[in-house]
């Protein structure tokens, strides 16, 4: 069997997720939306966390203000773009109230031209993971509308407008309006909005590329500087960011075609190994132990019989192809416990000397 070979790993204490791209290349990640994607070039500030991270990636956008997926689905450029490289990933954002309607509305107003895109998409990146971005409601909501005449009401409408989308094509969900609302309510001093009570302040975009890089890497960007943003704000809300979506992965669909390991000894010296593999689209899954075992199991768990060096590999044959990624697990044996000393045990007499 003639097998791709490809490796990259993010390394969480013994959690270790498998990664998507050939080792030494970029990750390559696409931004499709409107104003609420390049204000403050959003999509630029998640590149830069990734690679303060020390992440290799490769970030571009198409954008135009106020677009809907309908007029996303006439514009040529957007086309050219999406076909101009393999992506890795690719981000869908519509129009800020496009996704606030019933589902009926939906199925007519956005659905037809969603289709379109996302033909255009596959035909040239098969293999590409595609997100939506779920985006926030308006600062005192949308007046026109009394069913979304508050931000709240707002809010919850274009969230369900998106978990609409992700339950009908099985794409995951970045929860962006999610840490939007959590970040409100904590912190209600701070500036997300501009003066329209609508698009986002740099702080604004940051919970977005800080959302979206939590989504990505299934890890924190706190710690990041980011200039003219107050630091105990910009690492509030990448914590916040992080907590959310690490704490919702497997709710938002942010599990798809990821596979992560967990290692570690338990309490009677076995040497445990637990996968997890989300490829709902291959043909074949297997794993391979490193100790001469294996499973087509989507999640095993194998036990080791002794301590050292492994390295575990998952084979994927799916549309894109056979594939592998390998990751590197080390058991140490637990030390021995000393021998009890057979000298009479000493007594500590405190000092009398006066400091």
């Amino acid at each position: 069997m003639k097998v791709k070979f490809i490796l990259f790993f993010i390394l969480l204490s013994s959690f270790s997720i498998f990664g998507q791209h050939v080792k030494n290349d970029s990750l390559n990640v696409l931004f499709l939306g409107n104003s609420y994607t390049h204000m403050n070039n959003m999509p630029a500030i998640f590149e830069y966390l990734a690679k303060s991270k020390g992440k290799l990636v490769h970030v571009e956008k198409n954008t135009q203000s106020g677009g809907s997926f309908r007029i996303h689905s006439q514009r040529i450029d957007m086309f050219q773009t999406i076909k101009s490289r393999k992506w890795d990933y690719i981000v869908l954002q519509g129009y800020s109230r496009e996704l606030s309607w019933p589902k009926e509305h939906i199925d007519t107003a956005t659905i037809p031209y969603l289709n379109q895109i996302l033909d255009s998409i596959h035909l040239y990146n098969p293999c590409v993971n595609l997100l939506l971005y779920n985006t926030w409601g308006y600062k005192n909501g949308f007046k026109d509308r009394p069913e979304i005449d508050s931000y709240d009401k707002m809010q919850d409408s274009i969230i369900l407008g998106y978990k609409y989308l992700s339950n009908t094509y099985n794409i995951p969900i970045v929860p962006v309006g999610m840490v939007w609302r959590n970040v409100r309510l904590a912190h209600p001093e701070y500036e997300l909005y501009k003066e329209d009570n609508e698009h986002p302040t740099k702080l604004g975009s940051l919970i977005s590329a800080s959302t979206f890089y939590a989504a990505i890497f299934k890890e924190s960007a706190e710690g990041v500087a980011v200039s003219k943003i107050e630091p105990d704000q910009a690492k509030f809300v990448q914590k916040e960011a992080a907590k959310l979506v690490l704490l919702n992965y497997e709710k938002y669909n942010l599990t798809r075609n990821r596979s992560s390991i967990k290692y570690y000894r338990n309490s009677e010296v076995k040497y445990i190994l637990e996968c997890k593999a989300n490829y709902p689209e291959a043909n074949c899954i297997m794993w391979e132990f490193g100790d001469g075992n294996f499973s087509f199991s989507n999640n095993p768990v194998h036990t080791y019989k002794k301590d050292g060096k492994y390295v575990v590999k998952l084979y994927i044959d799916d549309s894109c192809g056979e594939r592998y990624y390998e990751k590197k697990i080390f058991y140490v044996k637990p030390s021995k416990p000393s021998k009890p000393s057979k000298s009479k045990p000493v007594t500590t007499i405190p000092s009398k000397k006066k400091i």
